[in-house]
């Protein structure tokens, strides 16, 4: 009687302690799920954005935008198991952001378990930024080539407050910093460093760092490293860069040949003409479509002919045609290379030849992934530089402005932070957002 009293209370507890194992399994599982779950939901809404910004008019049906600030969805009826359902609310702070806003996108994830059991909850914040064109420095798809004695590659920060608003920072000794960087994505790259100082990094798209080559006066790494000199800590390999051909804007007033101004202090406009080659003055906020084709010369400046921005204006030129800024260059009053930007649209490889020489201070940034970008000089280049090859000549001076890797306009957007909200604290600061 002992020994069958004894069995019977053994074998409940070896049964409860199985029922209740197989239930945290059961939870473990099910959480698993949650998580997937919740990642689904945050996908869905960076999917949105980004059809958004590619113009779809229906990226944002089926979410809640009513207030036009916020943006709600929820997921329901997910079956998961027997008796086991899944639900996921999603809370966007700002679906339609302004420029250089970075949205916060948040993901609940619940599991409703059978037989009474607690349910099951994940929650997921993330921040969302515009993915920049100019993440770094110089960039190519295929090749790197540095050919000079005195060439050197550094960085500062224009704008480090992330603000335009605020007056912009100058390049000087006082505030370069070492983080130059210089990239190329494909497999078979190569980078050369010859004699140039890579006070920065370098990364190539390969898998051996055998395709960054630094000559015996050549270095790269931070400040102080010694000549002939590749710090294992800055340079990389696997490099990935997705480098889209971008498309010249539509619109804009025509015109068949340019005078020595374009455009109206405090303005904004669009003007498309086939080349320029004569001196230009540049007043307001202009937009310039050169309509020449490919393999023409689209800018062909010598001798003492320049392109000049009136104080306080900007400059972006769209063209599949070739360019040769030599002469007199282009002279840049403002301290933000953005001010300039060259945007090379050719579609076929190594369709494009852009030819910056001389002696003064280049402020743009170029962007050019079908072209071969050639920099010719022993002045300063302030800004980034994306083509298909980029060779660069002579003992210019190159700085990075790491501003630029906040730079985004109509780019798609990825993430930049990610985290899990695991504290009864941060998940209160969006209850009531995900309540609904």
């Amino acid at each position: 009687m002992l020994f069958a009293t004894l069995l019977a209370v053994t074998l409940s507890s070896y049964v409860a302690l199985n029922t209740q194992s197989l239930k945290l399994a059961s939870r473990s599982f099910y959480a698993a799920e949650a998580v997937n779950m919740a990642e689904a939901g945050l996908e869905e809404a960076i999917w949105s954005f980004n059809q958004a910004q590619a113009g779809d008019v229906t990226a944002w049906n089926g979410w809640n935008t009513s207030d036009g600030v916020k943006a709600t969805r929820a997921f329901t009826d997910f079956t998961l198991g027997p008796n086991v359902t899944g639900s996921t609310s999603v809370y966007i702070d700002r679906f339609n952001p302004g420029v250089g806003v970075q949205p916060l996108v948040v993901a609940k994830a619940t599991v409703t378990l059978p037989h009474g059991q607690a349910e099951i909850s994940r929650l997921f914040e993330l921040k969302l930024k515009r993915r920049s064109l100019f993440a770094s420095g110089i960039v190519a798809k295929n090749n790197v080539n540095f050919s000079g004695n005195n060439a050197s590659v550094d960085s500062w920060n224009s704008d480090p407050d992330n603000d335009p608003a605020t007056a912009a920072i100058p390049y000087s000794a006082g505030v370069r910093h070492d983080k130059g960087s210089v990239a190329a994505a494909s497999v078979t790259s190569t980078v050369l460093i010859g004699n140039a100082d890579i006070w920065g990094t370098v990364s190539v798209g390969g898998s051996s760092t055998s395709a960054i080559s630094v000559g015996a006066n050549g270095l790269v790494g931070p400040f102080a490293t010694a000549n002939g000199v590749k710090n294992p800590a800055n340079i990389a390999t696997d490099f990935v860069a997705n480098m889209e051909t971008v498309t010249a804007p539509s619109g804009g007033t025509a015109l068949a040949s340019l005078g020595s101004t374009l455009g109206t202090a405090g303005t904004t406009t669009i003007w498309r003409t086939p080349v320029i080659e004569d001196s230009l003055t540049v007043y307001g906020n202009v937009t310039l479509v050169l309509t020449a084709g490919s393999g023409v010369d689209a800018i062909s400046l010598t001798g003492t002919k320049g392109i000049t921005l009136a104080p306080g204006a900007t400059l972006s030129i769209y063209t599949e045609g070739n360019v040769k800024l030599g002469g007199n260059g282009l002279l840049n009053p403002s301290d933000e290379p953005v001010s300039v930007q060259i945007w090379g649209t050719n579609t076929s490889p190594m369709g494009q030849d852009i030819q910056i020489a001389g002696n003064g201070a280049l402020k743009a940034i170029v962007y050019a992934p079908n072209g071969s970008v050639k920099i010719n000089g022993n002045g300063d280049v302030m800004g980034a530089v994306v083509g298909r090859e980029v060779d660069l000549t002579g003992n210019a001076s190159f700085h990075y402005d790491e501003s630029l890797a906040n730079w985004g306009v109509n780019t798609p957007y990825g993430v930049v932070m990610w985290r899990e909200l695991a504290t009864a604290a941060d998940r209160s600061t969006y209850a009531a957002e995900l309540y609904f």
